[in-house]
């Protein structure tokens, strides 16, 4: 033992990089076994959905599942095999994986798909934004918008899981409470936005809009991945470089807030019997014609000019008020006048929180705005994180469009905060 100790403190150097090494491997080694825990109780909960006794008569639940292997550098494939693929088969599910191949793919599939009751996205924001824009462009999307959704978050950024699913940050225990919240049911409707160009067909997003310096810079942090952890605020500095202060003109035109009509009921009532509708169509044959409505008043368009160093247009799923009385999209339209240290520190914040709106901006509810934009304009729009070319575009709410599936302790917080 003395030899040892001895030989320890001679080779010190060697004996303190061996004890870190093994101080590393070990925590590695505990964070796998907690990871595989993780999995083995998620898996248990997964099979007591697929042990539950149903009719013979009734067919199992088909769940079609887009996945995108490319989404977080690659790894989003395997991640949903590990984590995912075992839960949602254990679940007694009839489970139909589609994998993409390249970018739009989703939105062709979409066209193609047969019925199914239950649709998953597995990937980021721009899975999501793949999938729920081929959805709303097919001529039967009436009846397809009514079918639930689940998100399974693999992607780099997946903002729509901060609104579904409670904050983690182990990303094994993330994805699978994502993937057993679908098992579970509960669900919640999500605003979406239908952006429109002259000449392109519309493109659907759950999370908003964004035109301007900050998201120009934002997508540049990449390149200056030598900076370290210092690359996000380098990407804003040598940004501000450029013409400054940086303006971005346009003219707004939008519609104020549409109230909320009531929602309507999940289960269709019966038919009524033959002699009930026997007397409804005679009623309605002799009593005398219904007057036409009068003319519709024309809409109260108002117009603004703006000069911003950036504009955002959201929804409201990250703050979503089931009892809210009104339905409306928050327009972000930011002061020019910002310092250049400003820009670097706010534009930190933005690649956090992309849709926040400082203080001093100018805010704006709407159900409907048009954008124009003067010719010859440059830079592209990010919609849902995704980059699209800018130009004129007709932006249009449809409220509580969608159905997404959520866990049911995000469901009740926002039951208990409507109540207070």
């Amino acid at each position: 033992m003395a030899k040892v100790l001895a030989a320890l403190r001679h080779h010190w150097k060697k004996s303190t990089f061996g004890a870190c090494l093994l101080g590393w491997g070990g925590h590695w080694l505990y964070g796998k076994h907690c990871d595989n825990l993780l999995r083995r109780a998620a898996c248990q909960e997964a099979q007591a959905f697929g042990n539950q006794l149903m009719p013979a008569t009734m067919p199992l639940k088909k769940a079609t599942v887009f996945l995108n292997p490319a989404a977080c550098k690659g790894k989003a494939g395997n991640l949903f095999e590990k984590n995912a693929a075992p839960i949602l088969h254990l679940s007694g599910l009839d489970v139909t994986v589609v994998k993409t191949d390249y970018e739009g793919q989703a939105k062709k599939l979409l066209e193609l798909m047969e019925n199914t009751d239950l649709i998953i996205i597995a990937g980021g924001d721009g899975t999501v934004q793949e999938v729920i824009t081929g959805l709303l462009r097919r001529a039967d999307e009436a009846a397809f918008s009514k079918i639930p959704i689940g998100f399974i978050p693999l992607g780099k950024t997946c903002t729509l899981s901060h609104t579904l699913y409670p904050e983690s940050t182990n990303q094994v225990q993330h994805i699978t409470n994502a993937t057993l919240a679908i098992l579970k049911g509960e669900t919640v409707p999500l605003d979406v936005l239908q952006i429109k160009g002259e000449k392109e067909q519309p493109v659907f997003a759950v999370s908003g809009l964004r035109w301007g310096s900050y998201r120009d810079a934002g997508v540049k942090v990449s390149k200056y991945w030598y900076f370290g952890p210092l690359k996000t605020k380098a990407a804003h500095f040598f940004s501000t470089f450029k013409e400054w202060p940086q303006k971005h003109q346009a003219a707004l035109m939008y519609l104020g807030p549409t109230e909320r009509p009531p929602e309507e009921p999940e289960e269709k009532s019966s038919r009524p019997p033959l002699y009930v509708r026997l007397y409804r169509r005679l009623r309605s044959y002799w009593s005398s014609p219904k007057e036409f409505p009068p003319d519709v008043a024309p809409e109260g368009w108002e117009e603004l000019k703006l000069s911003t160093i950036e504009l955002s247009i959201a929804t409201r799923n990250r703050q979503l008020d089931l009892t809210r009385t009104e339905d409306f999209m928050d327009i972000c339209i930011e002061a020019e006048s910002v310092s250049k240290g400003e820009f670097v520190h706010r534009g930190s914040q933005k690649m956090r929180d992309p849709l926040m709106c400082p203080e001093g901006s100018q805010r704006i509810q709407a159900s409907r705005c048009i954008l124009q934009l003067p010719e010859g304009t440059e830079g592209s729009f990010g919609i849902d994180n995704e980059e699209y070319e800018a130009m004129p575009v007709e932006v249009k709410l449809l409220p509580r469009k969608l159905r997404f599936f959520c866990d049911p302790r995000m469901r009740e917080q926002l039951l208990q905060a409507a109540v207070q």
